[in-house]
């Protein structure tokens, strides 16, 4: 559909690696020399409680925000410092779903999806329309292509705004709090669409998420941030570090509710 600037890029490289990255608001530092790789197909959850500098490193990962120091790579090209133009043609390659879905309020769900590929491809509108209705269709939201955001639920909204995160077939998707604001029900069954999507497209997967049931239902491995460390305090897999890590602060955030038995 579009050219993918990424084909160039080492097959064997991870999809993302974000080195010695400082993440800062003027002379406040959130994050301070943060660094990890993130492997093709991963779905990898950033957590920590609230205040610890998750959405901000999502924000700086992408773009929105650059950082003070340090630089992100995706599939072994520089992201960070790259120019203008290839930047622009690498965000092509990431789907983004925001917290509240961040759809457009006067736009219906077809038109909201359609937005991505009327910005960055060449595609007719006959082409777009029907795209946009597949899109919908993937995400449970067949029959729905005419209906406004104010129309929908609240899980309905986050399967629209996956829909446009999806339009491009993005290799990466980036998702800020997904479960926010959802009732358990709805919260599972959008982990499961996360999967399916992981499964059906191979698709790198980062969450942005403090939902414990999400985080073991679904996360193949996590970093931990700490608002006092400004940094990473624990890595690896979720179920592993809640048993076994002797930071009181990991098992604490990891095992509140008694979510996690033993083996």
């Amino acid at each position: 559909m579009t050219p993918n600037v990424m084909t160039d890029a080492r097959a064997d490289s991870p999809a993302i690696e974000v080195e010695h990255l400082r993440c800062a608001y003027g002379s406040d530092i959130v994050l301070n020399d943060v660094s990890f790789t993130i492997a093709r197909g991963e779905i990898f959850f950033v957590i920590g409680g609230s205040g610890c500098g998750k959405s901000t490193l999502l924000r700086h990962m992408v773009g929105l925000n650059m950082p003070t120091h340090g630089s992100v790579r995706f599939s072994g090209q520089a992201f960070t410092h790259a120019d203008l133009a290839t930047r622009r043609a690498m965000l092509k390659t990431f789907g983004m779903l925001f917290q509240g879905g961040a759809l457009w309020t006067s736009l219906t769900l077809r038109q909201n999806v359609a937005l991505p590929l009327e910005e960055y491809t060449t595609l007719g509108r006959r082409e777009i329309d029907e795209i946009a209705a597949l899109k919908l269709a993937q995400v449970g939201l067949a029959g729905f292509e005419d209906y406004f955001p104010a129309e929908i639920s609240g899980g309905m909204k986050k399967r629209a705004g996956l829909a446009r995160a999806l339009a491009l077939d993005p290799e990466i998707v980036f998702f800020d709090e997904p479960s926010a604001g959802l009732d358990p029900v709805t919260s599972r069954k959008l982990d499961e669409l996360i999967l399916e999507i992981r499964h059906t497209f191979g698709t790198t997967i980062v969450v942005v998420s403090h939902e414990l049931a999400s985080i073991f239902q679904i996360a193949d491995r996590v970093i931990m941030l700490d608002r006092g460390e400004k940094g990473i305090i624990a890595e690896g897999r979720p179920r592993e570090l809640a048993l076994h890590s002797r930071d009181p602060r990991v098992a604490e955030f990891l095992t509140r509710g008694d979510v996690v038995k033993p083996a």
